[in-house]
């Protein structure tokens, strides 16, 4: 008799965390949004929310036919309360090349710390702003991939 490998039934809850969470973080709770299946149930947040998603941001995943619906900027204290789900992986962004600190939500420990530039630091016209998004999303991408093949 030869046993079938069972899936959990356990959805896991995962926080990307950002200083503004209007970029990054927003992107990669996109993606996990749907290359996650039904494994991931996706969340972002920021320290010091921008309180709207980059347009840029926006242009890329919609350009890649990622989902933009729901998306928001919002602030760490909106999973601070009670009846916020508990977060079983977080994930914080941060851009090292910048000397951007690492985002740390205090009381949590960090799953991983994900350096990647922040594309909204980018100078210059809209074309190499763009080129940042697409870099940023890649690399997003890329990360997410690897935690979905464990």
């Amino acid at each position: 008799m030869t046993e079938r490998i069972r899936y959990s039934d356990r959805v896991y809850n995962v926080l990307f965390l950002s200083v503004t969470n209007c970029a990054r973080s927003i992107m990669a709770e996109s993606i996990m949004r749907k290359n996650g299946g039904f494994l991931y149930k996706p969340f972002s947040a920021g320290m010091e929310p921008a309180g709207t998603v980059h347009p840029l941001t926006l242009k890329t995943l919609e350009a890649r036919d990622y989902p933009t619906d729901n998306l928001q900027s919002k602030a760490i204290s909106t999973f601070e309360k009670n009846s916020s789900p508990d977060m079983d992986l977080i994930f914080t962004f941060c851009d090292r090349s910048h000397g951007q600190a690492a985002v740390m939500w205090p009381g949590h420990s960090s799953t991983s710390l994900w350096s990647i530039p922040d594309p909204t630091l980018t100078v210059g016209d809209e074309a190499a702003k763009m080129v940042s998004f697409n870099r940023a999303f890649d690399t997003v991408y890329e990360h997410i991939a690897a935690l979905l093949v464990l």
